[in-house]
Parts: C-alpha cells; sequence; structure tokens
C-alpha cells in the first residue's frame, strides 16, 4: 500500500472507525481489474491466460465508480492485465480521485511515458511500476527484452513532473539475498522512487512457469537473509513491520482474505485476488455467502505455499491495530521513511 504520512493517518481513521462501528470484515483496499489483457506475456502470470473473449472485455467508468462506492475501501489498487491499455483509464483514476480515494495504478511501464500527460500529480494518485529485478532478471521474468529499460526511464519522467511513484516487486525462486538486495538497493537509492512494495509470488495454477514459486520454508530463509544487518530500515518498504516479521518467519498469521476484495469484468472474485472460486454479483453477496473459513494454511492446499502481501498485509494490519506496542513502532516507520524522502525532495 504506497501511501504517504498524511494516507497512513486517514487509513488509521478509517480502521478506527470500522473497529467502534462492530465491523469484522471490512476492505483495506479494493483491487480493481478493468481488464484481462496485456502487453506482456509474464511467465508467473495467471491473468492473461484467459481466451480472446475474455481478454477484449472492459469495466465502463461507471461500473469502478459503483464497485468502490459499494465496497468503501479507502485505497483503490488498479491492476490487471495492463490497465493502460484501457481507453478511459485516465477517466476512471479522475473519478475516483473525486470521490477522495488514494489510487494506485498498478503499470508494468511499457505505456507510462507515452500517457503521463493523460494524468495529472495529487496526493491521492500513485503510479506503481513493476520492476521485479535488475535488467537481466526483471526481461526474464516478463518474457521480453529492453522493458526493464522502458519501466525506468518512465520512473524518472514520473517523478521528474511531478508525479508520486512506487514499485511492485515479486520474488520466485530465482532470487536469492544477493538479487534481493541489488534490486532494492537500486530503486531506493539509485532511482529513489516514494516506497517499494515486496511479495513472494504465488503459485498460480494457470501460471506458464509452474517451477519457480517460493515455498514457506524458503520464502522465510530468504527474507531473513535479505533483511540481515538491518537493512529493513534501510529501504523505504512501504509494509507494516508486521508483515515484514511475518516474511521473514518471526511471526505468523491468518490469512484474511476479504481484507483485499477484488473485481473485475465476471463481478466479484471469491474468495480473493489470487484465487477465482466463483464470484458474487454484489461487495454485500460476497462477504455474506463465501465460506472464508475454508480458506488459508491448512485450510485449502492452494493456500499451503502463499504468503502473498494481498492475504497477510490485512492481518499485519489488524495486528498492528489491536497493539499499542506495534502502532507506535509502525508510526515510527512512517516517520523515518518521511525522513528518508527529504533530500529527494530538496533536489528537485
Amino acid at each position: 500500500m504506497a501511501l504517504t504520512m498524511r494516507q497512513n493517518l486517514m487509513l488509521g481513521k478509517y480502521i478506527l472507525r470500522q473497529t467502534l462501528e462492530g465491523r469484522k470484515k471490512y476492505p483495506l483496499v479494493l483491487e480493481l481489474e478493468p481488464l484481462y489483457q496485456c502487453n506482456l506475456t509474464c511467465a508467473g502470470c495467471g491473468k492473461i491466460q484467459h481466451p480472446d473473449d475474455v481478454l477484449s472485455r472492459r469495466l465502463t467508468v461507471q461500473q469502478f465508480v459503483d464497485a468502490v462506492e459499494e465496497c468503501g475501501a479507502p485505497i483503490v489498487s488498479i491492476a490487471g492485465g495492463e490497465p493502460l491499455v484501457h481507453r478511459e483509464i485516465e477517466k476512471i483514476v479522475e473519478a475516483l480521485i473525486q470521490r477522495k480515494r488514494m489510487v494506485i495504478l498498478c503499470t508494468n511501464g511499457l505505456l507510462m511515458t507515452k500517457k503521463l500527460d493523460r494524468f495529472t500529480p495529487s496526493p491521492y494518485f500513485t503510479w506503481m511500476v513493476h520492476i521485479d529485478g535488475l535488467r537481466e532478471r526483471h526481461d526474464a521474468s516478463v518474457s521480453r527484452a529492453g522493458v526493464f529499460d522502458k519501466a525506468v526511464e518512465a520512473i524518472k519522467e514520473a517523478k521528474r513532473r511531478g508525479f508520486r511513484v512506487s514499485t511492485n516487486t515479486t520474488f520466485f525462486g530465482q532470487d536469492d539475498a544477493v538479487s534481493i538486495r541489488a534490486v532494492l538497493d537500486f530503486l531506493n537509492d539509485d532511482l529513489q522512487v516514494d516506497s517499494m512494495q515486496i511479495s513472494p509470488g504465488y503459485a498460480y495454477e494457470k501460471a506458464p512457469d509452474q517451477d519457480h514459486f517460493l515455498g514457506v520454508k524458503h520464502t522465510r530463509r530468504l527474507f531473513r537473509q535479505a533483511f540481515a544487518g538491518g537493512r529493513r530500515k534501510k529501504w523505504r518498504l512501504n509494509h507494516s513491520p508486521r508483515f515484514l516479521d511475518f516474511l521473514e518467519g518471526k511471526i505468523d498469521f491468518p490469512c484474511t482474505p476479504w481484507g483485499i476484495p477484488s473485481y473485475s469484468v465476471f463481478g466479484w472474485q471469491r474468495p480473493c485476488y489470487l484465487m477465482a472460486d466463483g464470484y458474487a454479483r454484489t461487495y454485500k453477496e460476497l462477504i455474506e455467502t463465501t465460506e472464508w473459513e475454508r480458506y488459508g494454511r491448512g485450510r485449502d492446499p492452494r493456500c499451503a505455499n502463499c504468503m502473498a502481501h494481498c492475504g497477510y498485509e490485512p492481518s499485519a494490519v489488524a495486528a498492528t491495530m489491536s497493539s499499542p506496542v506495534q502502532s507506535i513502532r509502525a508510526g515510527a516507520d512512517v516517520l523515518r521513511a518521511s525522513v528518508k524522502t527529504l533530500p529527494m525532495l530538496n533536489r528537485k
């Protein structure tokens, strides 16, 4: 969740309100997929394997607005597919900003520079560019040479124009502590993005590459090694401290699949962004009729190796909010990240 300090305070107030009103299942982030079509065929992706008639479908601006209003989440992540393929994507973003939603637009960066003129910098808007490693590793991940350089160029141009830019990096079996440190150092120090989101890859059943997804033990070992020596505090990682503890295996959580609900051309996806066990027509139907107790490690075999942020970051946030000590710790991390950003702002 690519948030500024002010936005973190807004999210905190939202969570407090839900708690005071007695809601046990409420969304933190709404994952909106306006289309499944993409201009890349990444080896680890399970979203582009649909038939052509599905890939040609598009959500309308009004469908976006209706889903956001119905769900009520304060943060909206627009994913896909590649959202910039959508011809009305800038209208969708503007409509959500007008409703004071924090909008995160996820992109592979290929069309970003070309379409920057259609967007306006706003404290409610963040670009999130996928960077899955340095040049050779990233281009191999997306199965096309030259994509890394275009994404880096787009990030630099967006920052030059005053946009807030974050990155999303997914790690797989080919990665090790050295490569993780290298890409995060590059994003943090060289590109100086505003924040970075990370996640171990989820084993999509339809993904072309089924050989490099991480297991739980491998994930914990990998992140313990990558974070060793206090490096976590060096990077502007956009996660709660408890989620990073979770990645290292210092703590475990149950999954919170309703924390980041997903809405696409098919409707409200059960139970989460990563698994499709049918669809609900409304958000209310999704929450009230999904058998949530069926999902999570030890319940559904598909969840056995999942440690993705979409299921466990909401769990970590809930654990943080319920503990004064952890709340103070999270606030200190946000303040630390904000202080690290000041030299970047002074250079503009």
